[in-house]
């Protein structure tokens, strides 16, 4: 059976998001976050539709049509959620023989860290409320979107800290993860980072925050160039890791790196997980997260224009996604063509 794991850049029907409210962790700065989610649906609305989880869906439309939002390419769900991570509790769209099927993973708070017994069926509803076309099936392995990386054409780009975590799969060798992903996504070649990290980020290095495959052979990363900073040596080991991958043609990958953001911390001065990295790619544009951080902002969408030529390249101010540990990439899942009903 031929399979494969789409490319995010590849034709997309739409978006899942799933909205903050007091039940979630956001409850505490709801007037600082919500503002982020309005401006990443609108930009995401001009290009293709949202599908949007929320337990009271009356409430958010009417939020949103007070915003400004055209409503029309938005579908509601009311659905009730514990957070707002779309990328790791929504499903994994996978071609099957030229046709996509829907892969709901089994999501456990990344490794046992927070709960997560409404955003493990949230893909389940979605699908029982006649969202999806395609089926969706269930699978025992423990596995977020944000810990994978895919060209489309048999490659995967993850982490050693996150696929081999304790919490997620203890069950699984290495050899028996990459088995697992050669059979649900057609992983024909698997690059592993055994490097790289940020401080304050939950997730056990999802690959999403560190590093990302972009067309034409290319690979862009966030770098460090503060020789103080703690990041430095783990994100140049890392760094030197990437040059040693070749690309499926045999060439060894363009790199491109981004800025390091100036640091950020919350009230109790914990660092925060700031990343350049974490941007979405929807249809005919680039979300990318910024910082309020002028001088790095600009160069981190400059270079990102590099990868994604003929991209609009929108920058979307994130910074109070990094209180929950979070960013751009993180809060939503892409819907490839031929899934949305």
């Amino acid at each position: 059976m031929n399979n494969r794991l789409p490319a995010e850049w590849e034709i997309q029907d739409g978006v899942l998001m799933a909205w903050p409210h007091e039940g979630t962790d956001w409850a505490y700065m709801l007037d600082d976050v919500l503002p982020v989610f309005v401006d990443i649906i609108r930009q995401i609305t001009r290009f293709e539709r949202i599908i949007l989880t929320a337990p009271h869906a009356a409430a958010v439309s009417e939020y949103l049509g007070k915003a400004g939002i055209d409503l029309s390419n938005i579908t509601l769900y009311e659905i009730p959620n514990n957070d707002t991570w779309a990328r790791d509790f929504g499903p994994v769209t996978v071609i099957y023989n030229n046709t996509p099927t829907m892969l709901d993973f089994g999501f456990n708070g990344w490794g046992l860290k927070f709960p997560a017994n409404f955003d493990n069926v949230i893909s389940k509803h979605l699908k029982q409320n006649g969202a999806f076309i395609p089926n969706l099936n269930t699978i025992g392995l423990i596995l977020e979107g944000g810990s994978i990386e895919s060209d489309g054409l048999g490659t995967i780009l993850t982490t050693t800290e996150c696929l081999l975590s304790p919490n997620r799969n203890p069950q699984l060798s290495k050899s028996e993860i990459e088995q697992a992903l050669a059979s649900l996504v057609g992983a024909k070649r698997i690059h592993w980072l055994n490097h790289g990290y940020l401080a304050g980020d939950d997730t056990d290095s999802h690959i999403d925050t560190l590093a990302r495959i972009c067309p034409n052979n290319t690979i862009v990363y966030q770098a460090c160039d503060h020789p103080l900073d703690e990041h430095f040596e783990p994100l140049k080991l890392m760094e030197r890791e990437l040059r040693e991958f070749s690309a499926p043609d045999g060439s060894p990958y363009h790199l491109i790196p981004l800025p390091w953001p100036t640091a950020r911390f919350d009230e109790h001065a914990h660092r925060l997980p700031a990343t350049y990295a974490n941007f979405l790619i929807i249809n005919g544009a680039v979300l990318v997260p910024t910082y309020r951080d002028h001088e790095n902002d600009s160069t981190a969408l400059e270079r990102i224009a590099t990868a994604f030529p003929g991209r609009e390249i929108i920058g979307i101010d994130c910074l109070p996604l990094l209180e929950q540990h979070g960013s751009l990439h993180c809060v939503t899942m892409q819907l490839p063509q031929g899934v949305l009903a």
